[in-house]
Formats: structure tokens, C-alpha cells, sequence
């Protein structure tokens, strides 16, 4: 289990270095922003150094935007998740204060794509690994723990506004080319985790009982059991069959792991559900 743990830590401080990298040595040099609450932290911090002349850092900024939503996390959802959120807004400010801000080059293209490959690269590892970067990712946990409403429409909103400050204060060059990052980012988190918001699990076991208790310990969620059988062995098993959100799908494979290793699963997307969704 410590190992386990240790290597979740080790992979939310390594997502973190990358958002850190995405950020100083391309998008803040470029004025092109982030998705989420590290663009709004990176919106922030322009308006006040090249509006007011107030020198105050991204990282900073972005460590105070997360104090409330951390705070929410932790009552809401866990101490575990919230507490590995709290690991990643740290080291990514840490890094954002101690990494200078670099230029490698001067096409605004090259660093909005460049940017947004590596910030993506950042969150896709975090969320595989069962971890988050914070910010709206923790808003998303609160929200699929609480109503099935469509999670994508807060991080819609959020950007919408950073892209469209970006083109009223800057340039609207700038707008479109926070559009390009926030695309790329998204693409490459698809390319390492899951672009879909939910999955169902068709899960083959044993231990239908058992499987279902760990379930729930973790996790609110609906499961409808089926009988099954082996075609070829002929031997009665069971067929689980759930939804979960995305930032669920990383503690259903470890229960899975651990109270049955030999259970047949089968992860399918996910693009929409009509009834409940969560157990009531």
C-alpha cells in the first residue's frame, strides 16, 4: 500500500513540474493562457503586473484560488484526493516561483502548442493515477458526488471568460490562441487518460458481494448485478454493471485489484444516461 501511495505522490509531483514548465518557459512569455484555474490565476496576475503595476506571481495567485475549493474537497470528498490536490497546487506554485520565465522562441504558435502539450501531459498523468491538479478538478468531484449535471459546462464556462478576457485586455490574436492551448491540453489528456466524462464497467466475478461493499465504501454509485456464466467452463459467475465518472475510474480498478484480481473488466465510453445515476 505505501508503495502505492509513493509512487501517486511521485506522479502528482511530476504532472506538476510539467504544468509549471508549460507555463513559465511558454504561455506567460507569450500572454497566451492555461485552462482552468491555472489560466485564471495566469489571467489574474497579468492584469495586476501590466494594469496596476502590482508584481504578483501566478503561482501565488493560483495557491490562494485553490485555499477555498481545497477546503471544500476536504469536506466533500476526502482527505485523500483532496489532500494529493493540495500536493500538486503546492508544488506547481513552488515550481512557478523558483523557474524563471523563459522565451524559446518568439512564434506565438509554437509556444501556445508547446505550452499545451505539456500542461496537458501534466493533468493526463495526475487523473490517470487517481490524483488531481486541483481547481476545477476538485469542483468536478463535488459535483459527480452530489448531482449528475454535466461537469464539462463549468469548465466551458471557466475558459469561455479567461479566453474572452484574454481578447478584450490583449489582443484577440491572444484569445484565439489560448483557444489552440486549452484544444491541445485537451487532446493530450485524452491521449494519456479518458476524454470521456463518464465509463461503464462490465465487471466478470466471483465475488459479486464483495466487489459491491468495497464499491460503495468508495463511492456513490448505482450497480446492477446479473447472473452470468463461463461458456466455457460453465461456471456461474456474476456481471457488475456500472457507471462511474472519470475521476472515479482509478479507485474502481484498485477495489477491483484488491478484492479480485481475476475478475474480467470491461471499460466502455460512456455518452450519455437517461435515470439515476447515483444510489440513493
Amino acid at each position: 500500500m505505501f508503495l502505492v501511495e509513493a509512487k501517486r505522490m511521485i506522479i502528482v509531483i511530476v504532472g506538476a513540474i510539467l504544468n509549471a514548465l508549460s507555463l513559465n518557459f511558454f504561455l506567460i512569455s507569450a500572454n497566451v493562457y492555461a485552462s482552468g484555474f491555472t489560466g485564471a490565476a495566469q489571467l489574474i496576475a497579468s492584469v495586476f503586473n501590466d494594469f496596476l503595476d502590482i508584481g504578483l506571481s501566478t503561482g501565488i495567485i493560483l495557491f490562494i484560488l485553490n485555499i477555498p475549493v481545497a477546503i471544500l474537497g476536504w469536506i466533500k470528498v476526502g482527505r485523500g484526493f483532496t489532500i494529493y490536490s493540495v500536493a500538486s497546487v503546492f508544488v506547481t506554485s513552488f515550481f512557478l516561483e523558483v523557474l524563471p520565465v523563459i522565451q524559446f522562441s518568439d512564434d506565438i504558435i509554437l509556444n501556445a502548442v508547446f505550452g499545451g502539450i505539456l500542461a496537458g501531459a501534466g493533468v493526463g498523468l495526475t487523473l490517470k493515477h487517481g490524483a488531481s491538479t486541483g481547481g476545477m478538478d476538485i469542483v468536478a468531484m463535488v459535483m459527480s458526488r452530489l448531482k449528475d449535471k454535466p461537469i464539462g459546462n463549468y469548465f466551458l464556462l471557466l475558459n469561455s471568460v479567461i479566453t474572452l478576457m484574454a481578447g478584450i485586455l490583449y489582443e484577440a490574436e491572444n484569445a484565439l490562441y489560448t483557444l489552440l492551448t486549452v484544444y491541445v491540453t485537451t487532446r493530450v489528456i485524452d491521449a494519456i487518460h479518458t476524454r470521456h466524462e463518464k465509463v461503464t464497467a462490465m465487471i466478470i466475478t466471483h465475488k459479486a458481494d464483495e466487489l459491491q461493499q468495497a464499491i460503495h465504501n468508495t463511492m456513490v454509485r448505482g450497480i446492477t448485478i446479473l447472473p452470468a456464466q463461463g461458456a466455457y467452463t460453465r461456471e456461474d459467475k456474476n456481471m457488475m454493471y456500472l457507471v462511474v465518472t472519470r475521476y472515479e475510474l482509478y479507485d474502481l480498478e484498485r477495489i477491483i485489484g484488491e478484492v479480485d484480481p481475476n475478475a474480467f473488466t470491461n471499460i466502455v465510453q460512456t455518452t450519455g444516461i437517461f435515470g439515476f445515476f447515483r444510489r440513493d
